[in-house]
Order: structure tokens, then sequence, then C-alpha cells
């Protein structure tokens, strides 16, 4: 069953339903690209300043979406994305970084990770793969931001080891999701990516049976393949020690969805942002 159910029509906001009730107070969701204010190419509820909207748009896309969860801005906390796997822990001082503008955003900064409640962690895409992460014993949250690069980095293996470290986390008790990306139906890939695909692939648990294909020829050009991201992303997961349980995938493909998802692919780079959120509510 699809764990990523649209909440209401407008703004498009995406409820990580199999999560509601999981930890008292607990937020997660994904935005989708209907019900903001932004022009295009942006059209309409871009959630991010470094496409080059108008900043006042973005903020208030931000605040409308915010506000639907039961947010203000000054919740909203995020880092500025290098497609690479630093994991920053936020703490209540950190509330709101990034939130108005870039610069006070964490740089170089790709997962997030806190047990503040009334923080709304947020980052942002247009095909790379969101990766969601709960202790529901301890109270803590994560976001992490996978392209390639941070995929084939193991961004989320880096989030489990920092919740174990940081908070005490125990892999077998962590709750993990997939969100809304481009999928192995569209993700087209040279050997460039592939070489480091497989350079990761031996270090991977077995392939538990009904798994996806992890990659496959690209029926479309000679040479290239057609890589599942998603796939990649839970087996890191399984290899960091969350049970197969406890982890979510969506079916949403970013590319194949362009009338209800941005697509940076399919729109040949110049287009709007999705946001991913989780947070816990304040009691």
């Amino acid at each position: 069953m699809e764990p990523f159910v649209r909440l209401k029509k407008e703004p498009a906001l995406y409820e990580l339903q199999p999560w509601r009730g999981l930890y008292p107070g607990l937020v997660a969701g994904f935005t989708g690209r209907s019900g903001g204010i932004s022009s295009e190419p942006y059209t309409s509820l871009n959630c991010a300043f470094h496409v080059g909207d108008i900043p006042e748009d973005v903020i208030s896309n931000r605040e409308t979406v915010a506000g639907t969860l039961g947010f203000a801005l000054k919740d909203w906390t995020c880092g500025e994305q290098v497609h690479g796997a630093d994991i920053a822990v936020v703490r209540e001082e950190d509330r709101g970084r990034g939130s108005l503008d870039r610069s006070s955003a964490f740089q170089n900064t790709d997962g997030l990770l806190t047990n503040v409640p009334g923080v709304l962690l947020t980052s942002f895409y247009a095909d790379c793969v969101p990766l969601y992460f709960c202790d529901p014993v301890l109270g803590a949250v994560g976001l992490a931001h996978a392209g390639w690069k941070g995929t084939v980095a193991e961004i989320a293996l880096a989030m489990v080891r920092q919740m174990e470290e940081t908070y005490g986390s125990r892999p077998e008790e962590i709750r993990a999701a997939i969100g809304p990306s481009i999928g192995g139906c569209c993700y087209e890939v040279d050997d460039f990516v592939m070489d480091r695909v497989r350079a990761l692939e031996g270090s991977l648990p077995p392939v538990e049976k009904g798994a996806e294909v992890l990659y496959r020829p690209s029926g479309a050009n000679a040479g290239k393949m057609l890589l599942n991201l998603k796939e990649l992303n839970r087996r890191i997961m399984i290899k960091a020690g969350i049970l197969t349980t406890h982890i979510e995938t969506t079916s949403w493909c970013t590319s194949c969805n362009r009338d209800l998802f941005f697509s940076f692919r399919k729109e040949n780079g110049v287009t709007g942002r999705m946001a991913s959120l989780i947070g816990i509510k304040e009691s």
C-alpha cells in the first residue's frame, strides 16, 4: 500500500500515513507542486530559495505548508544541501535556521536530526530521494537528502550511526521511510555512476525474496542503465540495522508524475522544489 497519501487538495501535501500515531505529536510529509503562489517555471508551491524564485513567494509558500501542519515558519529548519553525507544535530537554539534565507541554514548539510519538540526539519527535492527516520522509543526524528552522490556516500547509514551516537538509538527500533523521487523506471545513468554503485553493492546485505531490481539496462540508450535509487537506499538502511518491516517505500515517481511533482530531469533543470518535512509538535 502506498505510504504517502495526499492529505488535502491544496496546498498539495502528502502525509506519511503509516506513521500517524507512531509517536505523540509526530508529523511527517512531503509537498507536491500545487497550491502556492510562485510563477512559472516554479508554479506553484516551490519551497526552495536556491532555484531563482522570488524569495517573498518562497516564504509565503513555506508559511502555507508549515501552517497546514500546525507549525509556524519560525520552526522551519533546514540545511544548504550539497549532495554530501554530513548530518547536523538540530538543537533548540537552531530552530528556524534557513527559514527566511539561505545564509542562516546549516551549511554543507544534507541530513538533519533532532529530538526537540516544535522543530520542523525540512529538505528539498526535484527527483532526489527523501529519507525519513524516527526513533519512536526516544522521540528523535531525522531527514536525509539522497541524490546518487549522497546515496553512494551512504547518508542513510550515516544518519543511523548519528542517531546511535547522539541519542543512544537502537537500529532495530528505528523506523524509516523513502519518499517520492525519481524511480527505476526513469533514472538513467552512465558508467561513472554505475562504477560507484557496483563498488558499494558488495557491502550490501543479501537480497531478500521479492525485492525490487537494483538496476537494469536502459531500453532507450545503449550502454546506459536504469538505477533504482529508492531500492539502493532501502538496502543501505537494512545494512545499517533497520528491520525490513520497519521501512516504508513510496511507489511515486516524480518523473512520471510531473503534474503532481517537480522533476529536475523532466523539466531540464529549471523547476521548483518539493519539501520533505518531519517534526514533533510541542504539547
